[in-house]
């Protein structure tokens, strides 16, 4: 084994007590998934895996539903533990836990933050992943739920003739985000992963325009 081997599996044992696990969109299942999107995207794209590792397992570790005040400060606040983390693990290099923190605090959608260096692209881009698709799909629904929002808009479910309000409407979250966020990767990598899972969100906004 290893010693990136050993410091990934010692994250995410740490994880694993520290990550929520109320909130199926935010849990280890979540951070383990943007590890292994940012570790397929790595591999391509030739960044450092030390800064990602601990930046994907860690970038969700503090989060506020989106309806709550708090939620503008989750980035910061995940990023300033994942600090402290890293500071009491021996084996992590300490020069390299700068980049992680500022990975993770640059790490939100609603930010629109342009990234600086490689490993925060891959990170955006790895948590980008997560919101198209099949995943994306049942993480969007799964905080509609959370947050008692509608499914949609029984007049205009599509959002033909209105602007789409993903703070009432579940559905609409895919007009905001789910169905934006190619425009804002970075890295050819997650492009290319991204165009099937895009395909696969047309093909549910087809079948469920059928059934209702």
């Amino acid at each position: 084994m290893t010693s990136i081997d050993i410091i990934k599996n010692k994250l995410i044992e740490i994880a694993n007590e520290k990550i929520i696990r109320n909130d199926p969109s935010h849990d280890i299942l979540h951070a383990l998934r943007v590890l292994k999107n940012a570790e397929t995207i790595c591999k391509e794209e030739k960044a450092d895996l030390e800064i990602l590792i601990p930046a994907s397992i860690f970038h969700d570790v503090i989060v506020y539903q989106k309806n709550d005040t708090r939620s503008k400060f989750s980035s910061e606040e995940s990023a300033l533990l994942t600090v402290q983390i890293l500071k009491n693990i021996d084996e992590y290099p300490k020069e390299k836990i700068p980049m992680v923190e500022y990975a993770i605090k640059t790490c939100s959608f609603s930010k629109n933050v342009r990234h600086e260096t490689i490993e925060a692209k891959i990170l955006q881009d790895a948590d980008g992943l997560e919101a198209i698709g099949a995943i994306a799909i049942m993480r969007t629904f799964s905080s509609a739920g959370q947050m008692n929002r509608i499914f949609y808009n029984s007049k205009d479910p599509f959002c033909k003739n209105r602007k789409p309000d993903s703070q009432i409407y579940g559905l609409d979250l895919f007009y905001t985000r789910l169905l934006q966020i190619k425009k804002r990767l970075y890295t050819n990598t997650a492009i290319k992963l991204a165009e099937k899972r895009i395909e696969f969100l047309k093909i549910f906004l087809e079948q469920l325009k059928y059934e209702i």
